[in-house]
């Protein structure tokens, strides 16, 4: 296994193993399989609504819902994970999106697939608070944004996978098929999650020289923090308004795309799907070039406040682009642009969701994460509304490309108002 020197708390030199990354690459396969069901229905939208007759506002309602027990369920999950750990959270999570994405094979219109969509919000709701928990158990802050990185990367692998493989499901069975043979996925990987993932301490693959690594962070409080308190903070808004304002921005990539490519390129079920995984790969450059960048930062000796604004400054300005995608002709030069966009999103979150870590205490990490999850999705909602409202009255997808454009450099602004200096919060 590869290693790496360190000075051990006693001084002395000492080999540290890696399996930390381990536990990332789980993380990183949980949320490509997350993906893969969560962006099922968008990849599928233009053949549901052939078979169904949906409008754009019915397919924005169907969003709506996922997004609204998306909402519900990601507090609710931030407090289990504090309360429970990321071992069991994870496990009742991925059960509960499993069946819940196996169900929609059996939906025949709006109410049904709506209901499939609630109850998998509900479980998916616990993917990054679960996620973002393990990292913080399992990594020093100066490498939490990169790990945070990698396995947010696997949104971006499973937003590949999904419109590669259910094409062809599609084709070789029929769409509710493609539902039923994609849940073996997290079947499998709660298996392997079961058997692999402890707390570092208690894992025989951990050496003492990884744990003092893990570990090397000046201790905090371990006393559980209570929402009431949490809301009361300023650090919790800055994260919270940030996830308000890029959230729903990532939704309509992922729910809209498919539609946008189909139609603005006169694409179909069997060619659509090569555009929109070259997005999403382009995507996975960002997710792990923003973490690399801020972690890089950081060991040059910046700050964790200048390493992850600088990250997102540059960020936001590379999703500026897409104010003009709707104008451009040729597929290919619109998935370079789109592409910049979704993979300047991915450098963003990166380094948002590392803020709650960064000037938390760990007992409080995953419950912020859950109210900023419930925010975002809040904003998701609406965003959902007005997509189809804007595509039913006007057909044009200008309007939502420039609130795209625009909508990263408010949130930074958010974030550096309410926390000019990334301190550690002060909590009452």
């Amino acid at each position: 296994m590869a290693t790496e020197t360190m000075k051990t708390p006693e001084g002395k030199g000492g080999r540290i193993g890696r399996y930390r990354w381990v536990i990332v690459a789980l993380l990183f396969a949980a949320t490509a399989v997350n993906y893969v069901d969560r962006q099922m229905i968008g990849v599928l939208k233009p053949t549901l609504e052939a078979e169904f007759g949906w409008s754009e506002s019915d397919f924005a309602g169907i969003v709506f819902w996922f997004q609204l027990a998306y909402a519900i369920g990601y507090v609710g999950f931030g407090r289990i994970v504090d309360t429970i750990g990321a071992r069991l959270g994870y496990t009742i999570a991925i059960v509960i999106w499993t069946i819940s994405h196996m169900a929609h094979g059996l939906a025949s219109g709006v109410v049904s697939f709506a209901l499939a969509r609630f109850g998998l919000g509900i479980g998916e709701s616990g993917n990054f608070p679960a996620g973002i928990r393990a990292v913080a158990d399992w990594f020093p802050q100066r490498e939490r944004a990169f790990a945070i990185g990698l396995f947010n990367a696997g949104a971006n692998v499973g937003a590949i996978i999904t419109p590669l493989l259910v094409p062809l499901l599609v084709l070789w069975f029929d769409w509710r098929a493609a539902f039923f043979i994609t849940g073996i996925f997290g079947i499998l990987w709660l298996i392997v999650w079961w058997a692999v993932y402890r707390n570092p301490r208690e894992h025989p693959r951990v050496s003492p020289a990884e744990l003092a690594w893990i570990e090397q962070d000046p201790a905090d409080p371990v006393e559980k923090i209570g929402w009431g308190r949490l809301i009361g903070v300023r650090e919790t808004w800055a994260y919270a308004l940030g996830k308000f304002l890029i959230d729903p921005i990532w939704w309509f990539f992922l729910f809209w795309l498919p539609g946008y490519l189909f139609e603005r390129y006169n694409l179909d079920i069997k060619t659509f799907g090569l555009p929109l995984a070259a997005i999403y790969l382009i995507s996975d450059f960002g997710s792990i070039g923003g973490g690399w960048l801020s972690s890089r930062m950081m060991r040059a000796g910046y700050s964790a406040n200048a390493a992850r604004k600088i990250t997102m400054a540059l960020s936001a300005a590379c999703v500026v682009p897409i104010w003009f995608a709707q104008s451009i002709d040729n597929v290919w030069i619109a998935v370079l642009v789109i592409g910049l966009a979704t993979a300047a999103h991915q450098s963003f979150s990166a380094n948002l969701y590392t803020l709650p870590s960064d000037v938390f205490p760990r007992g409080a990490v995953g419950s912020v994460i859950g109210i900023g999850g419930t925010v975002g999705a809040l904003g998701g909602m609406g965003m959902a509304l007005f997509t189809g409202y804007i595509l039913d009255t006007t057909g044009s997808y200008e309007v939502l490309f420039a609130i795209c454009a625009s909508a990263y450099f408010l949130a930074l602004a958010a974030v550096h108002l309410l926390s000019p200096r990334l301190a550690p919060a002060r909590i009452s």
